[in-house]
């Protein structure tokens, strides 16, 4: 009711238009006709289960016509705790229209004797009926659950990756064995995941999702994009109007954005993929920092001093790891606002720094799903404690490696990882803001004419070396 006083709720393009884009896709991807365009989204993550939602809600009344298959792929067996099917219970019972559906699909006594302790629901099982493990209060819509990889995804046209980027490169190698096997082109393939992979040889650097899977899955470039934007999946679902951006190069990139575009979700183009995957993750490793600030210290003051320096650190990493950085603006620092302010890796902060979990729990949560910010905090922490990577002091001119101009990132990193075997509080973050010694954050990115900051391996890739170092 209340999205739809703000003239929310979600829509459908007229069922014209999304049958136009379905048959440009179809065109593009060279589908013969009698057979469908399948979209197989790999992983069910909040927003992986969210998008694949949001294709079967505008595609699926195409499926009888046989012109499009929408698929999506969870590991299965994950059972789900007497707790979590209370809250699914409560929101069924609130939902007139879903409480309908279930009962007419005799689906719903199952939810009953769950709620009561009397059966274990399983994550593949409820979301055939529309919820996801990690968004029990948001219903979306049944979805075809194929609990084989790769019955999943041998004949898919389009591809959706929902894995978190730990996950990515090991998923990808087996489909690009299967892949190799079947006889028409490589899927695209359209990568939600957000963070990085560090890597030793042939030199200290990092690697990113798309990068990963252009690298195991044997996709060409041009094939794969990266989607992102300020957006929570859940208010994404219930209509919020939102905007996101499909980045990557080569003629499918538009095809694609008006395929996954609604009333609600504007799709903008880039072509800049790697620069919104490293937004991506840093936006996960500063967004923690930003609930342990909220949580410990709860005001607009400060949490708008910790603002400055993640800002100012995060333009500080992008331009050590791209030529041409775009400027955090529009996007990309609406992006990290709504981040920093309700999503999961915030959530994690403010519970970390409250006592309600604990570093050792692991960045899986119940009820949450995986927390990217830990693995990324790592990631970037071992790149930028390189020697290699070598940057000159904005003030004194002395060469040391990044991590040493990055006071949050190694305060972050010894909280959520310790410091020479030690636990470290999350005070620390609040010393290493306060410390009298630091410098104006803007000195850090200014005068880049003079000092360039840009490292070129940072990012390069060899791809006839298979990186399996840690």
């Amino acid at each position: 009711a209340m999205a739809a006083a703000r003239g929310g709720g979600r829509k459908l393009f007229s069922r014209e238009e999304r049958l136009s884009n379905l048959q440009d896709l179809r065109a593009q991807l060279k589908v013969p006709d009698g057979k469908p365009l399948v979209v197989a989204g790999i992983g069910a993550g909040a927003w992986g289960a969210v998008f694949v939602a949001l294709l079967q809600e505008a595609y699926g009344e195409f499926e009888a016509d046989g012109l499009v298959q929408v698929r999506i792929w969870r590991r299965p067996g994950k059972q789900l705790s007497k707790s979590f099917a209370e809250r699914l219970f409560a929101t069924i019972n609130a939902d007139e229209e879903l409480l309908s559906r279930l009962t007419a699909g005799c689906s719903y006594l199952k939810y009953v004797d769950a709620r009561c302790g009397k059966r274990t629901l399983l994550a593949d099982e409820v979301l055939r009926d529309g919820f996801s493990d990690s968004l029990p209060g948001t219903p979306l819509v049944p979805l075809n659950v194929v609990t084989s990889l790769e019955e999943c995804a041998w004949d898919a046209h389009l591809v959706v990756n929902g894995l978190p980027s730990t996950d990515t490169k090991d998923v990808f190698r087996r489909l690009g064995l299967l892949w190799r096997e079947r006889a028409h082109d490589a899927p695209v393939v359209i990568s939600l995941s957000k963070g990085v992979e560090f890597r030793t040889k042939p030199h200290a650097h990092i690697v990113t999702p798309g990068t990963l899977i252009s690298l195991k899955a044997k996709v060409p470039v041009d094939r794969v994009f990266y989607f992102g934007g300020p957006n929570i999946a859940a208010e994404i679902f219930t209509g919020e109007y939102a905007n996101a951006r499909l980045c990557g190069r080569g003629e499918l990139r538009g095809p694609v954005a008006r395929f996954v575009r609604t009333p609600q979700l504007a799709v903008w183009e880039n072509d800049k993929i790697i620069m919104h995957e490293v937004m991506g993750g840093l936006k996960n490793i500063y967004a923690v920092g930003s609930g342990i600030v909220e949580a410990l210290c709860g005001s607009a003051t400060s949490s708008s001093v910790y603002f400055a320096h993640a800002l100012s650190e995060m333009n500080f990493i992008t331009r050590i790891c791209t030529e041409q950085p775009e400027a955090i603006t529009g996007p990309l620092l609406a992006d990290t606002y709504v981040t920093m302010l309700k999503g999961r890796n915030a959530w994690y902060g403010r519970e970390l720094a409250s006592g309600r979990v604990t570093r050792d729990e692991g960045d899986h949560v119940a009820g949450k799903g995986f927390i990217q910010g830990p693995s990324t905090v790592d990631a970037f922490y071992q790149l930028l404690s390189s020697d290699e990577l070598a940057v000159p002091h904005p003030i004194t001119g002395e060469e040391s490696n990044p991590i040493s101009q990055l006071p949050v990132l190694d305060a972050l990193h010894a909280i959520l990882f310790g410091r020479g075997g030690e636990c470290v509080g999350c005070d620390a973050l609040l010393a290493a803001l306060r410390d009298r010694d630091a410098f104006d954050p803007l000195l850090r990115v200014a005068g880049d004419a003079e000092r360039s900051l840009y490292k070129p391996t940072v990012l390069r890739t060899v791809p006839e070396v298979d990186e399996e170092s840690p």
